[in-house]
Order: structure tokens, then sequence, then C-alpha cells
């Protein structure tokens, strides 16, 4: 089983944790029994008249599981962990679903919302019952954040992975083959569709970030040469 974990911090300035780093330190709390498959950050609408440190995303740990029995340890450590980690002055929220539930596809919708309009705690409200929804603090605005996460990624079609098998600690140039060995698929944007071989070699630009697409962790690349390819969307400095 599968169960989606949002989470948002709504942190501040000069925070030394925000949101996606809080996530991402969530692995070594899972309990026994289930298995971080990945953490995928999702970009909300960026408007003046939404509060926001600088980027106005939220991010979804994917945990996969067994035995249904361990979703109270697993949502009771979840709150601790945003509890411990928020930043002070922030309105963290948490929410959690697991696939099959009925209430994934609100959640798309209301993740979807958030991309393109300003949207109300109520609604977020409103989107996840039947699922767990709860603010750890402050305002609570962060539940907004937190329930698109779910939705959003759930439907597997958006967001970008900064975590994902390890990609952290991969090399900056590495072969196509050596990614689908950690379940990461290389797809050409060439105008030709040209296929990159298993022998071929990407240039991450020391910053490896799938993208999900088709619930699976997809790298977008470019031809840059025989056999060498460039992953798109270098980090901003």
């Amino acid at each position: 089983m599968r169960a989606y974990i949002g989470f948002d911090d709504t942190d501040i300035l000069g925070a030394e944790m925000g949101t996606g780093k809080l996530v991402r330190y969530f692995e070594p709390l899972l309990p026994e029994g289930c298995r971080l498959w990945g953490v995928v950050r999702q970009q909300l609408l960026v408007d003046p008249r939404i509060p926001y440190t600088s980027h106005n995303s939220s991010a979804c740990a994917v945990v996969d599981f067994e035995d249904p029995v361990v979703l109270g340890e697993l949502l009771g450590r979840a709150v601790a962990h945003i509890e411990k980690e928020s930043c002070e002055g922030s309105d963290p929220g948490l929410c959690l679903a697991c696939e099959g539930d009925a209430a994934l596809g609100k959640l798309l919708l209301h993740g979807l919302a958030c991309t393109a309009r300003i949207v109300s705690q109520d609604e977020a409200i409103q989107a996840a019952a039947g699922s767990h929804l709860s603010g750890h603090g402050g305002t609570r605005d962060g539940i907004i954040g937190a329930a698109a996460a779910v939705g959003l990624t759930a439907a597997g079609w958006s967001g970008r992975f900064i975590e994902f098998s390890g990609l952290r600690d991969l090399p900056n140039q590495i072969r196509v083959g050596e990614l689908a060995g950690k379940g990461i698929r290389v797809v050409s944007l060439d105008r030709d569709a040209v296929v990159p071989g298993e022998m071929d070699v990407v240039d991450t630009q020391g910053w490896l970030r799938p993208r999900l697409w088709g619930g699976a962790a997809a790298l977008p690349v470019q031809m840059r040469g025989d056999h060498l390819w460039e992953s798109i969307g270098a980090k901003r400095v």
C-alpha cells in the first residue's frame, strides 16, 4: 500500500530548515515496515496576496507499507516531526491519505486550484474530508499547501522529486542505464525524439531533480553531443 503525507511548514525568512528539508529528514523516523519511495515538491501559486517565504511550495512524502496497522504510528510520527522541526512563527499543516481513499479526487481538484488561485482553509478542509488534515501552529494556513501536495502527488503528473533513490549521492555525469537502475527514466525532449541509449551519458549539471510523470520518476533531457545529454531545469542561483 502507499501513503501520501503532505507537509507545508510555511517557513519564515532566514530559516535553516524549509519545508523540503523538513520532509526529507522524516525518512529516518519511519516506523518499521515502511519505506520512503520518494519526496515530491509541488509548486503552488505565487501571488503577492499569499504569504510565503520564497517559492510557495509544499512537499509530499510517498511511503510504501504492507501492514495497515502501521498507519497510526506513521501519522503520529509525522505529527511529532512537524511539531518539533517547524520554524517558530510558521503556520505548519499536515495531510495524510492512502491510495484508494475516496478523498484523493477532491484533493487533486484542490491541488489544481492552489496552482491557479487563492484558496481558503475551509476549501482545504472540505477537500480532505475522509482523510487526515491538521494544523500545528500559527494561522494553520499550512493545511492548504499540505492538502494540495497530497492531491497533486497522488495524481502522478506534477512536481519534482527532491528525494528519490539517493539522488543527492549520484555523480554529476551518469549513464542512462545507471539512472534506469535507480528507477529514473530518462526522457528525451529532442525535436526528433531520439531515444537515449543505455550507455549514453547524462550531465545533471550538479542538480538531479526528476519530474513526477505518469506516477514515476522521469528525467527530461536534451541532446548536447554524441551520446551526451543534459538534464533541463538547472538550479536557479
